[in-house]
């Protein structure tokens, strides 16, 4: 199983960079999971052209918010995948939404913009990064989660 995952897109609508991205990216994964700061419905109806798993961001309207949970956990070819967008300051991030997912075997978020793919003590913590937002460093970034017998997690810049 392939996953394209995205974050932090904040997009008021569908745009030629979002649809490249799809095109280039998740038009061949079997699942597109998105960690919230998705800012329109539009995009959450585009994303679910495959099958699709979201989470509402700080920056989400009302209207996002009706759409997705804050909070979710999903269960992936035999693996238990968490998925929250983050709060707050970026600092200690991961050590606020960890105590919220028991037993996950990986724990998609974002809020920071910045990408991070790591195991903590057996949980394999994955931000894919900002895919269209404000980035610091100028990057955007995406990640893709693999499964088999295992499960394998790369960040790609795009």
């Amino acid at each position: 199983m392939k996953i394209g995952v995205i974050s932090d897109t904040h997009l008021g609508g569908v745009t030629k960079e979002l649809m490249d991205i799809f095109d280039r990216h998740l038009k061949d994964k079997d699942v597109v999971i998105h960690a919230g700061d998705v800012v329109s419905p539009e995009v959450i109806r585009f994303l679910s052209q495959k099958t699709f798993h979201g989470v509402q961001g700080n920056m989400d309207p009302p209207e996002v918010k009706e759409l997705l949970p804050d909070r979710v956990t999903v269960e992936l070819a035999g693996f238990t995948i968490g998925i929250i967008h983050g709060w707050g300051a970026a600092a200690g991030l991961e050590e606020r939404i960890l105590p919220m997912f028991q037993g996950v075997d990986v724990l998609i978020y974002g809020h920071t913009h910045r990408p991070l793919n790591e195991v903590d003590d057996g949980v394999r913590l994955f931000n894919p990064g900002t895919a269209t937002g404000y980035s610091a460093s100028g990057n955007h970034s995406m990640g893709i989660l693999e499964i088999d017998d295992t499960i394998r997690a790369d960040i790609i810049r795009l």
